[in-house]
């Protein structure tokens, strides 16, 4: 079985491209990076399920190969599933753009504590101190609270 080193490149580019659009902070590239990242698979799916034959439902007296139709199937769900994704992610940019004006994905409160604490170099209030006890809702351990 031979690789068609062209197809091989061409998964590489699109996952690449995918995976960097799929780290933006504007929904419509991270859409795009949704839907490059999905055809790429699909291409990993054509490839690995081999050399292409003919067609498994007919003649069963014809001794050539029969292509695998099970990677065929998976590619036919992964597309469709790829449009489901797609379109929630488009209504979710919409939705953004109808609220906002704009469509770039915000940071996350929890998100900036955790920079902030991680620049001063300090563990957080729920960090699980290694004396034991188990940290409460509050982040304060409940042997220390008795005491």
């Amino acid at each position: 079985m031979t690789v068609n080193l062209v197809l091989i490149i061409a998964i590489g580019v699109t996952f690449a491209c995918g995976v960097t659009l799929l780290l933006e902070r504007s929904l419509t590239r991270i859409v795009v990076g949704t839907l490059l990242l999905g055809n790429a698979v699909n291409l990993i799916f054509i490839v690995a399920s081999g050399a292409p034959g003919r067609a498994p439902i007919v003649d069963e007296s014809d001794p050539s190969p029969m292509s695998d139709p099970l990677p065929q199937a998976m590619v036919l769900t992964a597309i469709v599933i790829t449009l489901g994704v797609a379109a929630f992610l488009l209504a979710m940019a919409y939705r953004s753009w109808q609220l906002q004006g704009h469509d770039e994905v915000q940071d996350d409160v929890e998100d900036r504590l955790i920079m902030r604490l991680a620049d001063l170099d300090e563990a957080s209030q729920s960090y699980e101190d290694t004396r034991g006890g188990e940290p409460d809702e509050e982040g304060t351990d409940t042997e220390e609270v008795q005491r």
